[in-house]
């Protein structure tokens, strides 16, 4: 209602003048500025690091309000390597700096999907044959491939389950070592400084089966 008040009395908001006229005291509704100190109120602050497509893995103060993510600043409690080298703090880039526009962002995939087309000649052969036997039916077909290979580039991706999704990678990984060898298997895998556990998984599957492992520098 103030606001209301303060728009009927717009000329007459004016109380006073300072320094010589060049300044004004005013009486108005100040409530819009609660906005802005909102923007920065936060509940608790945690440690975090952001280990998608990152090569630092740099420790970050995550600033938490009703469970979200309000804002990021870097950690600056780095131990010293030893004495005679310099500290490396601040340590953090601006990409971590806003990573809270990815987390939340309407773009983010969350969920496995896969290409409409696809999709539904996997399920068709799946329906009487085994994975792999599945996945050969579709690729070494002679004119089976090219009707989803064209595909590309125009979207109708729809969302599937993970077992589903797991099961096709499975069943193609397979198929490729039995028909061509396990070299024909390449991988990316993140490199080590960035997250020890996804580049163990990663590269020590690729090593197991014969395949292929490129690093973060090869996607480069």
């Amino acid at each position: 209602m103030s606001n209301v008040l303060d728009t009927l009395r717009f000329f007459r908001r004016k109380t006073g003048t300072f320094a010589q006229q060049h300044g004004e005291t005013r009486q108005e509704s100040r409530t819009w500025e609660d906005a802005y100190r909102a923007r920065w109120q936060h509940d608790k602050v945690v440690r975090s690091t952001h280990g998608v497509n990152c090569t630092g893995s740099c420790s970050w103060k995550i600033y938490v309000k009703n469970g979200l993510i309000t804002w990021e600043t870097q950690q600056t409690d780095y131990p010293r390597t030893r004495p005679d080298l310099p500290n490396h703090e601040p340590r953090g880039c601006q990409r971590g700096a806003s990573y809270s526009w990815y987390i939340y962002s309407a773009n983010r995939l969350k969920y496995p999907k896969v290409r409409t087309h696809l999709l539904r000649l996997w399920r068709e052969a799946r329906t009487h044959l085994d994975p792999v036997q599945a996945w050969a039916q579709i690729v070494e077909h002679s004119t089976i491939p090219g009707s989803y290979k064209e595909k590309r580039g125009l979207g109708g991706f729809v969302r599937v389950e993970w077992d589903e999704v797991n099961e096709i990678i499975a069943a193609a990984n397979v198929h490729t070592v039995r028909q061509y060898g396990p070299d024909r298997v390449v991988g990316f895998s993140p490199i080590p400084a960035m997250s020890m556990v996804s580049y163990a998984a990663g590269s020590r599957y690729l090593s197991l089966i014969g395949g292929v492992c490129l690093s973060f520098y090869d996607w480069y």
